[in-house]
């Protein structure tokens, strides 16, 4: 079976990534959770990551590292993973990588923090193009592929890469516009989406840089964590 290696739920949206890829997809996993800070009695992230990072997916005496290529790995063994219409794959391999390696002012300002509710000190206008951006890529693939999904009736990758932008949306109470609306509320009720959710809830680990982030743009309306 294999191995999956993730941080805090609380805030590790790399990890969010293939985990609820996974899960959505019925792809059997064992989930190994370290969380950041090295706390007393865990491991290292050095010592099952090549770079000290998670995520992090093991396949008998095969380590694949970055959620893309996880993702990717997956894909070559199960149906599913991405659209099998080739025009909704090529559209959603492609927003997923623009998702991988773009929107700095979107990961940088609004970091992930599921438990908490945040109003923004303000939008500056680097933010609001990524906003824009991220919409204008969700009404797309919604108005082209029929929804309720990026990329049509399923979830697959691309949703899966989107799915800490919609924890943001709801942390951070952002609009993406359109028919995004709906989209965010479809994708917060997946049962897999859901589960992440629920656990990151009740977490009582708190990691200092990731809270001082936070507090860093915005002030925080509403804390839901179990108590640390």
């Amino acid at each position: 079976m294999y191995q999956l290696y993730i941080a805090n739920k609380n805030y590790s949206s790399w990890s969010l990534r293939p985990w609820v890829l996974m899960r959505a997809q019925g792809i059997a996993f064992t989930e190994h959770q370290v969380p950041f800070g090295n706390l007393p009695g865990q491991p290292d992230f050095g010592s099952f990551s090549p770079t000290a990072s998670v995520p992090v997916l093991v396949d008998g005496e095969l380590t694949v590292w970055d959620s893309m290529s996880i993702v990717e790995y997956l894909a070559e063994r199960h149906q599913g993973v991405w659209p099998a219409d080739p025009a909704a794959r090529a559209w959603a391999r492609s927003a997923a990588a623009e998702m991988h390696s773009s929107f700095r002012n979107l990961r940088n300002i609004c970091g992930m923090s599921c438990g908490v509710r945040v109003g923004l000190n303000e939008v500056p206008a680097g933010l609001k193009a990524d906003i824009a951006r991220v919409g204008e890529l969700w009404n797309q693939g919604l108005d082209r592929f029929g929804g309720p999904f990026l990329a049509g009736e399923t979830f697959t990758a691309v949703d899966a890469f989107f799915a800490p932008v919609i924890f943001r949306a709801q942390t951070y109470a952002l609009d993406f516009g359109g028919r995004s609306g709906d989209y965010v509320a479809l994708m917060l009720e997946q049962p897999a989406m859901r589960e992440w959710y629920d656990a990151a809830l009740a977490e009582t680990w708190r990691d200092q840089p990731h809270e001082d982030e936070v507090l860093a743009v915005g002030t925080i309306t509403l804390d839901m964590r179990a108590r640390a």
